[in-house]
């Protein structure tokens, strides 16, 4: 029997385009409200205008902490209340660390562990005061591997995921849930950013997915009040343990690099055709 889903108001980060996109659409499908929120104002506008009713603009700077605020209060004044923070906004700086300015490794950390920090705490006492609330946040199976090509994505996502859960057990006797999902390899524009450079082949190591099936996984999520979802879960278990193994991982990266350099050539001349 199809569970019933009750609607409820969700607050999407990077929702104009890529997963944040799937996931309001998704969403809005299933019932329940979205504030579409990025600091890319004309796609926001556009993925609301595509929700009609159910759909609510909201240019966001996530870095900003003062913008978190005004969000929350512009979601508070349409919908009534925020039920959901989707953690999802990242952005990524492709290359061997040495090859990465210090500017963009700084805006790396802001943005994917110090944007949803902020957002997480602009969120919480407005959760307690409602006597409800959800922490979703999109994290990455990065956040257990030390990733060459995308060192500072990776220990951004390391991070997110510890602060998560470190929030998650502070706040265990409150009325609040807490999931984290970790997406594979998705089909999205940072992947294509990721295509353009032959210094992260280990991201094309496997089949990359596309951003609705990742929306679909963070719903059910949502909806069955997950703890931790790993993509795709039958690699899982060895990801976390090689994580874990720096020994053993170093000897299986340039397998795994060797691998993804066939995989991106193969893309590369697909789309040239």
């Amino acid at each position: 029997m199809p569970r019933k889903i009750k609607p409820q108001t969700l607050l999407v980060t990077g929702a104009a385009q890529g997963i944040g996109a799937a996931i309001a659409r998704l969403g809005a499908t299933a019932g329940h409200r979205i504030v579409v929120a990025d600091i890319n104002a004309a796609g926001a506008e556009s993925i609301a205008a595509e929700l009609g009713e159910r759909g609510l603009a909201a240019p966001l700077d996530i870095t900003d902490a003062g913008a978190w605020e005004r969000t929350l209060d512009i979601a508070e004044r349409h919908f009534g209340k925020v039920d959901v923070l989707i953690n999802n906004a990242a952005v990524v700086s492709v290359g061997r660390a040495e090859n990465v300015s210090l500017a963009d490794h700084q805006r790396t950390i802001e943005v994917n562990f110090l944007g949803p920090l902020k957002g997480m705490l602009a969120a919480l006492p407005r959760f307690k005061a409602q006597g409800h609330g959800h922490f979703v946040t999109v994290c990455s199976m990065t956040s257990f591997l030390p990733f060459p090509g995308l060192a500072s994505y990776a220990a951004s996502k390391h991070a997110l995921r510890s602060f998560h859960h470190a929030l998650a057990l502070e706040q265990r006797d409150q009325p609040i849930d807490f999931t984290i999902i970790h997406p594979t390899s998705t089909e999205t524009p940072m992947l294509d950013q990721e295509a353009a450079s032959d210094e992260a082949p280990l991201c094309f190591s496997s089949e990359p997915v596309t951003a609705e099936y990742v929306g679909g996984v963070v719903l059910d999520a949502m909806h069955r009040r997950a703890v931790e979802i790993f993509m795709p879960p039958d690699r899982a278990r060895m990801v976390r343990m090689l994580g874990t193994n720096p020994s053993r991982l170093k000897k299986l990266v340039a397998l795994g690099e060797e691998a993804g350099a066939r995989n991106l050539a193969a893309r590369r001349a697909a789309a040239s055709l």
